[in-house]
């Protein structure tokens, strides 16, 4: 059946991937109809988080935020398909870098980074950073459950020199990176919810007390890793710049979790400066009422 199913739609996607982006982004606006007007896929989820992150906004701002959302979501759709064919001199157009001397800097150091993100407006694109910096990319994924689309989508990001690893692959491939003497760099996008019982850390996101991943700082700590923060601003349709934020070179120096608060701060502050980019289809507040009592 796994087979069937990308037999029959993968021709559907490459073909939309070939599409020019003025196309693209005429099916975008259908596809907004769709979801938001028709569907409502999710609307209840996020008009919920926004309720709860914006009391003090109007119902007009946050149906502003919330059409504004829909539209960069249906946006990174038809972007991610993109992603199968799009040229490497087209994506470097598309997605800029604003300091790239910064992980250049880190390279010239010897340090591998834990480079952390949020989902916000693109981390799609991201991975044309491998054609900048001389570190070996991996991502940090959960493997899709149909292993044709797993291989094709792995395949994609292999094609910059970055490799997908799952969540207990980590800490092994960083350390026999380590050992092979190798210059890591490591995606992890960290304002997802973890499991609230097995959560070590809790704080407040967006004013909310929820439980906090801490698999980034804690890699980065183990293995001696710089820490870098990027910062995704979409500057149009179809164009993002990221700008790297360095938290730290000596995680070790820090308290447990301060550097997964810094973090945090940053997303927050990203979050502010334009709410409709962040992916509110997510339930990221979902365990606000089982804050454990040690924790509040």
């Amino acid at each position: 059946m796994h087979l069937l199913a990308y037999i029959l739609i993968y021709p559907i996607l490459w073909l939309v991937s070939i599409l020019p982006f003025r196309l693209l982004y005429f099916i975008s606006d259908g596809l907004y109809v769709l979801i938001y007007h028709i569907f409502g896929y999710r609307k209840k989820v996020v008009k919920t988080n926004l309720d709860l992150v914006f009391p003090e906004k109007s119902e007009v701002e946050k149906k502003r935020i919330m059409k504004g959302f829909y539209h960069h979501l249906c946006d990174m759709v038809l972007e991610s398909i993109k992603s199968l064919t799009i040229s490497e001199k087209e994506m470097k157009k598309r997605f800029v870098f604003s300091n790239i001397e910064e992980m250049t800097r880190l390279g010239e150091q010897n340090k591998s980074v834990v480079l952390m993100c949020a989902h916000y407006a693109s981390w799609e694109w991201i991975f044309i950073l491998q054609k900048y910096i001389k570190h070996k990319g991996y991502g940090i994924y959960k493997r899709l459950a149909n292993k044709y689309f797993d291989a094709l989508v792995k395949r994609i990001r292999a094609k910059y020199n970055t490799f997908l690893i799952t969540t207990k692959e980590t800490i092994p491939t960083l350390i026999e990176s380590k050992n092979n003497g190798e210059l890591s760099m490591s995606g992890f996008a960290s304002d997802q919810s973890p499991k609230a019982n097995k959560a070590f850390h809790w704080n407040e996101f967006m004013g909310i007390k929820v439980p906090i991943h801490t698999g980034a700082e804690m890699i980065a700590k183990k293995l001696d890793m710089a820490v870098v923060f990027f910062k995704v601003k979409k500057l149009k349709r179809g164009h993002y710049e990221t700008t790297f934020e360095s938290i730290t070179t000596t995680p070790k120096e820090f308290k447990d979790f301060e550097i997964t608060d810094l973090f945090l701060k940053f997303v927050e502050n990203q979050i502010h400066e334009a709410p409709e980019y962040y992916l509110w289809t997510h339930k990221r507040w979902k365990h606000r009422d089982k804050v454990p009592e040690k924790f509040k």
